[in-house]
């Protein structure tokens, strides 16, 4: 009768506890989310609305593996000899969900930085600095991340500590060994962190790299992907980009000069090609009226070297321009000046007048 009273009183104390410990996690919930909310309604504030659908379920994770370690749910349940599982699950859950709450904070801080610049505009060189920079760090904390959060979960287990332990006595010959073998890798990642630092590509730089024209389309931590102009995509590490040159058409501006060359023969009236010029020039979007020049760079026995100059907001723009341009410059000649179309001379003497020279 008496274990009776005593395993009553327990159970009823156990309830108790356990009806805090949900009273309490509830409220720390009802607290965050409201919170949020509060802060997503505010348009003053930077917290965006969706940031409660973003970490509710997380959050929800955390004080649910924090329920598992009260003593007074195993004895309700009559699971007192699973402490050990309990916590085990507890410990497991809860670095999965603070891992899980992290990434998705970080990918929150990263859309709220980058939604106050845009990358679509024409002067975009600050917007892609700023979104090629929080593209790459992500990766990095992330990776860094899911590595502390698995070896904290490992560690976590008693057998594997003390393989852990041991493994660290030998780490000496063991870095060394993993260092050799893990060396393109290992560079491979160091110049995607000097990419994110020094920056000398960025999202939607257009590049040259291998003879190919393209944009810089993806930038990862091992590799990046350009994006040929012909829809082909050219895979290149990122220690290329530290290592080797390579031409960046829009690395402070993106602005660009675009250029044609035309080869004429001598008789080609240059001040009319001026006038010419201007014209096209000044009829087309294209342009945006910085640049404009005409200048001959070089001449040789068969043809003279035509330069023409001008400018674009962006390089599309400007290849777009610079065919416009050529074609145009082209049919000028042809209708009004054919005879300052470059073609080969053949000079032929008198040859009677030759012969009666001999006879004298």
């Amino acid at each position: 009768m008496l274990e009776q009273i005593i395993n009553g009183h327990d159970d009823d104390q156990a309830l108790i506890y356990l009806l805090i410990a949900l009273i309490l996690l509830s409220g720390i919930y009802i607290g965050v989310v409201f919170l949020l909310r509060r802060l997503g309604r505010n348009p003053k504030s930077p917290v965006p609305t969706e940031a409660v659908k973003r970490i509710s379920l997380p959050l929800m994770l955390i004080l649910f593996s924090v329920l598992l370690r009260v003593e007074s749910l195993r004895a309700l349940l009559g699971l007192e000899d699973y402490t050990y599982w309990f916590t085990k699950s507890s410990t497991l859950l809860f670095i999965a969900a603070v891992t899980w709450l992290i990434i998705r904070i970080l990918k929150l801080v990263k859309e709220l930085v980058i939604h106050n610049y845009d990358v679509t505009t024409a002067d975009n060189l600050r917007a892609r600095q700023v979104y090629t920079q929080f593209n790459i760090l992500e990766r990095i904390v992330i990776f860094i991340v899911l590595i502390l959060a698995l070896g904290i979960a490992l560690m976590s287990f008693e057998n594997i500590r003390e393989i852990g332990l041991s493994i660290f006595a030998s780490a000496g010959v063991a870095g060394i060994i993993i260092g050799f073998s893990a060396q393109k890798l290992i560079g491979a990642i160091l110049a995607g962190i000097q990419i994110a630092i020094a920056q000398p590509i960025k999202i939607d730089d257009v590049v040259i790299v291998e003879g190919e024209w393209g944009r810089i389309e993806q930038i990862t931590l091992t590799y990046v992907v350009v994006a040929i102009w012909d829809k082909r995509r050219l895979i290149v590490p990122t220690t290329y980009f530290i290592e080797k040159p390579f031409q960046n058409w829009t690395k402070t501006s993106a602005d660009i000069l675009g250029t044609v060359f035309l080869y004429t023969d001598y008789n080609v009236p240059f001040d009319a090609l001026r006038e010419e010029l201007t014209r096209i020039l000044g009829s087309t979007d294209l342009w945006d009226g910085k640049v404009n020049v005409l200048q001959v760079t070089d001449s040789s026995a068969r043809h003279v070297e035509i330069r023409a100059l001008m400018s674009a907001k962006d390089s599309p723009t400007a290849w777009d321009l610079r065919v416009y341009v050529r074609e145009k410059l082209i049919t000028f000649l042809q209708q009004n000046y054919p005879e300052s179309l470059a073609h080969t001379r053949l000079y032929l003497k008198n040859m009677d007048e030759a012969e009666n020279t001999g006879k004298k």
